[in-house]
């Protein structure tokens, strides 16, 4: 993969993290996000307030971040730690039973993205 490749990757996540559908719905359109059912549990404001975390989340570094395409993270919420991950799959096969990674994550007309938001303990 190229640098450009992993620069567009990174802009890419970013972009699809921090989407909501007031700031930009269009970047909505890169991906889906789930939460897991120990996310759900915690309730309506929590998973608000958790959501606004991973929306906003900047602690990339090497250490957790080693290829650059901010697809990971951690926070801790409330003495819980959650984590969240993105996944590239190809649009075309995605939801008909064939789920198939993406070959290019930098393209957006081919890969859709999926945000994953869990308790750290259903990993």
């Amino acid at each position: 993969m190229t640098t450009t490749d992993t620069t567009k990757i990174c802009e890419l996540n970013d972009r699809f993290r921090a989407a909501d559908a007031t700031t930009d719905p269009a970047g909505l359109s890169l991906g889906k996000k789930v939460l897991t059912s120990g996310v759900r549990a915690l309730g309506l404001e929590h998973v608000v307030a958790i959501a606004e975390q991973v929306r906003a989340y900047d602690g990339f570094m090497p250490a957790n971040d080693p290829y650059g395409e901010h697809d990971m993270g951690f926070i801790d919420y409330n003495g819980e730690r959650i984590m969240w991950t993105i996944a590239y799959y190809d649009r075309a096969s995605f939801g008909i039973g064939h789920d198939y990674g993406s070959e290019n994550p930098a393209d957006p007309a081919t890969t859709l993205r999926v945000l994953t938001i869990m308790l750290a303990s259903e990993y």
